[in-house]
Order: C-alpha cells, then structure tokens, then sequence
C-alpha cells in the first residue's frame, strides 16, 4: 500500500514541478503566442516525462515516460487553441493531466481490476454516500432555501448592493462557508466555528441606511446557513458514528 502511494506521489510531484515551478511567465507567453510551433511547448512536455521517469526510477521502462510527454504536449495544446485563458480552462486542463496521472499509476501498480470493485463499495457504503450527500445538500439546495427566504429584502438592499458589491461575491462566499461549517462538524472542530463566527464579526453595522440594510442581510443569511449546516452535520454524525 505504502508503495502504491509513493508512486502516485511520485507522478504529482513531477507534474507538479513541470507545470508550476519549472514553467516561467516567458515560457507561458511564448506558448501563447506560438501554440504548437514554440519550442517551449516541447521542451516542457519533454520536461514532464523526464522528472517522471527520474522520480520513478524505473529505468529499463520508457513507456511511463513516453505517455507523460505525449499527454502533457497535447492537453497543452489543447489549452492553447481555446479562446479565454480563465479558470474554468485552468482546471480542465489540470483535470485532464490528473486522469492521465492516475490512469498511468492505476497502469503501474496493476490496479485496473479493483477500479470497479472500489466504485461499487463507495456506493454501497452509508458513511461515504451519506458524507457526499450532506456536501451536495449544504451547497445547492441550502444555498436556494436562503436565497428563497431572503427574498423579501433582495430587492431593498440591490441597489447597494451593485454599487459596493462584487457579482455573485455572496454567493460563492456562503458555498464556502458552508463547506467550511460542515467539515468542522464531520471532524469534530466545533471550536473553529466559533472562529469562523469571529471573522464574520468583522461586518459592522453602520450609520448608512443602505449598509445597514445589507449587513442585516447578510447576518440574517449567515445565521440561517450556519443553522441549517449545523443540523446537517450533526444528522451526518448521528448517521457516521452510530
């Protein structure tokens, strides 16, 4: 098990090194500039199966190696050809080298065959679906219940909210907290939502009508998400540790 692990800590580590400490500003330029006729482009494919094929110390095998470089210059190439350079890119980019990863790891330590056999006990298993189930509720349907019960005041606080708000910053502020919330109460850490209490505090009610309105906004949506990721964390407990 143990040198399981190695190997795939191995292939990240090399990826790692490739994509984010070895690969310059220059060089990200150049391949933007020149796609598939920039010499950068090979040598940091070439890069990636080099580190691999050092880290792994399996030297009378190339063929490791060879589907790193192979992969990496067209994921990269791929990547090049898309119009936007944005974060949902960044991450499908980094996802397709992650398959790749794990389907060479999976290739080296002959793990195919308990593929199936893992899939179909995550599935049948009560802690697991039950922790996925609980991260799904407290991201999605949460978020539409307060969005639902805080309605009525949505329409008084947005126009102050479009003139001291970023787009959609609330939303993707209460996903996280929630996450964060519901991870502390699977792991036992209550006190760090005590802490995470705190930094909210940091909202302050002020002399401005508009603020005032939107910070009683959004201590009214923050009490109803940690009320409701609360009860969920504690049913998955209740679920986990019985």
């Amino acid at each position: 098990m143990e040198t399981n692990i190695l190997i795939l800590l191995q292939l990240l580590l090399a990826h790692v090194l490739t994509d984010f400490v070895f690969q310059t500003e220059k060089m990200v330029k150049h391949k933007r500039k020149h796609k598939a006729k920039s010499w950068y482009l090979y040598v940091h494919s070439v890069l990636a199966g080099v580190l691999t094929y050092f880290f792994l110390q399996q030297w009378s095998s190339l063929l490791v190696p060879l589907i790193v470089i192979v992969s990496h210059f067209f994921i990269d190439l791929w990547k090049l050809n898309q119009k936007k350079d944005n974060l949902k890119y960044f991450l499908m980019d980094q996802a397709f080298h992650l398959v790749i990863i794990v389907l060479v790891w999976l290739y080296l330590i002959n793990g195919f065959g308990s593929v199936f056999p893992e899939i179909g006990a995550f599935f049948t298993s009560i802690d697991k679906l039950a922790i996925v189930i609980g991260y799904l509720i407290v991201i999605f349907p949460v978020g539409f219940i307060i969005g639902k019960a805080t309605e009525r005041w949505q329409k008084e606080i947005a126009r102050v909210e479009e003139q001291t708000s970023l787009k959609k910053a609330g939303r993707y502020i209460g996903i996280f907290e929630r996450i964060l919330v519901l991870t502390f109460i699977i792991s036992s850490n209550f006190s760090a939502i005590g802490f995470l209490i705190g930094a909210k505090s940091i909202l302050r009610f002020s002399d401005s009508k508009g603020a005032r309105k939107q910070t009683e906004y959004v201590l009214i949506g923050t009490l109803m998400s940690f009320s409701i990721c609360i009860f969920v964390g504690l049913l998955l407990r209740y679920l986990i540790l019985k």
